[in-house]
């Protein structure tokens, strides 16, 4: 049926509906196309599309677990990702050449001294990935200031001009090759003398300007020349030492190989070990035997030291039950035989005392017999002396020589 030959009535209703389908499928469109426009803004912002990159590379043994895309890590934290893996030509000393990207800030953290790559197992299957480490002292590789060549002159006026805008690119050595400005030193009218007195090649020094900067890496540390230099891609001022740790495989295969060639060790350890237990446990049937066997003894030794903890106890264990009375009796004895020794040995002084008393009152009586004891004392010794010098009984009274000391003379 065509639409004139619709009632007034059908075909304002239709055109409602028409207007409302309309509507409906023009926001349904919009919203797709806002879902869609936030899907690709919030990837590439989580990629990092918008972000400032700078490219480096490494070279590795083996290429196994490394795949273009794989993310690389720093700190912690995924800040690029691998653009590229490819071999080496033929005779070059490299195997693999693996290619990076780090987005901003992260490539900030790179510098010349403690920057290099780690090789990192990221699981069993052989997968590894890319760690940079963060640099601790030195030059940044890749900077994003523009390097420019001036001459001294050139430079004093700058100087004049901006003071405290122009820094060094490069490392300036005095004659004896010793370090005498360092890149990024900010130039000054008296570092510049001294610089015009080391006479650069050229009277011209690489410099650049601390105010501009680009949004794309401009210019990297060349270490051989000791300056910053113009940056393009595929430089190989931009590449970084790479630690390289076996793959997992490897490992486990070595881990094999060492378990392997100690089997046999073990397997003669678990023998010695079960002789071991063996001996063990005959050891400690014969010591439950013996422990049985010395019971008694054990016993025995129990009642003597009950014995020995009563009073007088070592006594009568030592002498018997008899020993303390035969011991009282002895005592006893011991003590009469005193007394009688006492009584005898006064009895003996009184009787001494009467002898003496005697002797002395015959002295007394018979006064000429000390005379004569004397005499005869002084005549013993005359014959004595006489007998000595007589020649024949003169060796029987010779004596012996002695270290004793002379008489002194008096």
């Amino acid at each position: 049926m065509a639409l004139q030959d619709l009632t007034p009535q059908l075909r304002t209703r239709l055109s409602r509906m028409e207007r409302a389908v309309g509507w409906f499928v023009f926001l349904a469109t919009a919203l797709l196309l806002f879902g869609f426009g936030y899907y690709v803004y919030h990837t590439a912002e989580r990629k990092g599309w918008f972000v400032m990159k700078a490219p480096f590379f490494t070279y590795v043994q083996s290429s196994a677990g490394l795949n273009v895309g794989d993310p690389v890590y720093m700190m912690g934290f995924q800040v690029g990702q691998i653009t590229a893996v490819h071999p080496m030509p033929p005779r070059d000393r490299h195997n693999v050449r693996v290619e990076f990207e780090i987005r901003d800030d992260y490539f900030r953290y790179i510098w010349t001294g403690g920057s290099y790559v780690k090789i990192n197992a990221a699981g069993f299957l052989n997968q590894r990935q890319l760690e940079v480490t963060r640099g601790t002292n030195g030059y940044a590789i890749v900077v994003t200031q523009p390097v420019s060549v001036k001459t001294i002159d050139e430079l004093k006026q700058l100087v004049t001009d901006a003071p405290g805008q122009w820094q060094l690119s490069q490392d300036v050595f005095d004659e004896n090759s010793n370090l005498a400005f360092g890149a990024y030193t900010t130039l000054t009218q008296t570092n510049l003398e001294r610089i015009a007195e080391l006479k650069p090649e050229s009277n011209s020094i690489y410099v650049y300007d601390n105010t501009v900067n680009r949004n794309r890496i401009v210019a990297s540390w060349d270490g051989r020349v000791h300056h910053y230099k113009i940056f393009t891609p595929g430089d190989d001022t931009a590449w970084l030492r790479a630690v390289e740790a076996p793959p997992v495989s490897d490992q486990l295969q070595a881990m094999a190989t060492q378990v392997q060639q100690a089997l046999p060790n073990f397997l003669a350890l678990t023998n010695k070990l079960a002789a071991v237990l063996d001996n063990s446990a005959n050891a400690t049937s014969n010591l439950i035997a013996a422990l049985a066997e010395a019971r008694p003894v054990i016993t025995n030794f129990a009642l003597v030291s009950a014995q020995l903890r009563e009073p007088g106890g070592p006594m009568v264990w030592a002498l018997g039950t008899n020993g303390n009375q035969q011991l009282q009796s002895a005592l006893t004895n011991a003590n009469a035989l005193l007394g009688s020794t006492d009584t005898n040995l006064t009895a003996i002084l009184l009787q001494l005392a009467d002898i003496t008393s005697n002797l002395n009152a015959q002295v007394q009586a018979n006064t000429n017999m000390l005379g004569a004891i004397s005499k005869t004392v002084a005549d013993a010794d005359d014959f004595v002396q006489g007998l000595k010098r007589h020649w024949l009984l003169r060796s029987a009274f010779k004596t012996k020589a002695t270290n004793a000391p002379p008489a002194r003379a008096k």
